[in-house]
């Protein structure tokens, strides 16, 4: 009797340590095709890129181990430029596309038919391929015949070679990225602004808050999340769009318009100089990385979140 009792004593604890195993081995199982996809497409690409740049390949030699590539990168004007070039973009893609969509998202925050409609106007960028945005805007800019000379030469301006023009073209650049963004960026906007409790608002307007004291004390930290992620969207952006630059200037004129992405894709698909491609895509991710951790920290400071 005492034998049977200790043997079913001890068989519980065995029987319920099973019991909790097989929902691990279940969502281990669920998690499996989705993590062997996320190594063989992402983190194994990145440790070969990650290879690639520590091999110093000379012209009709064998490879070697070193940092030569990235030596090579940080003494090339172009890479110097490119990343000129990527700061000015940035500052003049960023502030400007996070803005409007900003004061867009707060203008057309009731929904009323004409909020409606002018939403649908805003996002429509959207739906067209950045490719097919840059073709159009290659007549938009088109020097004499495209429409913005146009109209600008009914107020007596004459013919401007916009993307022609070295000073210019990184300007018309910025110009097609803004339209192209500010509508999805609005969304996000729109989004965090449906999630802001309306009492807060009515009890700043009770305490006698100005329009301006209720956006920069309540309605903005209350948007901190949304615009740390939109943020970050933003600088993935500007790292990652490079069609339009194919399209529109190839880089040029003079490298004018050369991101690093661009200087990239010219150093591995045109020069096919895989191991200086692979050493600027690493210094990017880095600084990408390091740039996106600081801004969400930066913006996490003064969050206020709801209980």
């Amino acid at each position: 009797m005492s034998n049977t009792t200790t043997i079913g004593v001890l068989t519980r604890p065995v029987a319920s340590r099973r019991a909790r195993s097989r929902p691990a081995l279940v969502a281990l199982a669920l998690l499996a095709p989705s993590g062997l996809f996320l190594l063989l497409f992402t983190y194994w690409p990145v440790l070969q890129v990650v290879v690639s740049s520590l091999i110093v390949r000379s012209f009709g030699g064998q490879g070697h181990w070193g940092t030569g590539n990235y030596a090579r990168l940080f003494s090339d004007p172009h890479f110097t430029r490119a990343v000129i070039n990527n700061l000015v973009y940035a500052v003049g893609t960023i502030i400007p596309s996070l803005a409007m969509a900003l004061v867009f998202a707060l203008g057309l925050r009731d929904t009323t038919r004409l909020a409606v409609i002018l939403r649908t106007l805003f996002a429509l960028p959207l739906l067209i391929p950045l490719v097919a945005a840059a073709s159009l805007f290659i007549f938009i800019f088109l020097p004499g015949a495209g429409l913005l000379d146009y109209y600008l030469g009914k107020f007596g301006v004459g013919e401007i070679n916009w993307l022609g023009d070295p000073s210019l073209a990184l300007g018309a650049i910025i110009a097609i990225t803004v339209w192209k963004n500010v509508g999805y960026y609005m969304l996000f906007f729109l989004a965090g602004l449906a999630g802001i409790p309306q009492e807060f608002i009515d009890a700043a307007k009770i305490d006698g808050a100005g329009a301006l004291q209720r956006f920069f004390r309540v309605t903005l930290p209350l948007l901190g999340p949304t615009l740390g992620f939109v943020v970050v969207i933003a600088l993935l952006n500007v790292l990652t769009q490079v069609d339009h630059i194919i399209v529109m200037t190839e880089g040029g004129p003079s490298d004018a318009t050369a991101t690093v992405l661009f200087y990239i894709y010219q150093q591995a698909h045109q020069n096919y100089d895989i191991g200086l491609a692979s050493a600027a895509t690493v210094v990017s991710v880095i600084f990408l990385f390091a740039l996106s951790a600081v801004s969400l920290r930066t913006l996490e400071q003064g969050i206020h979140y709801e209980s």
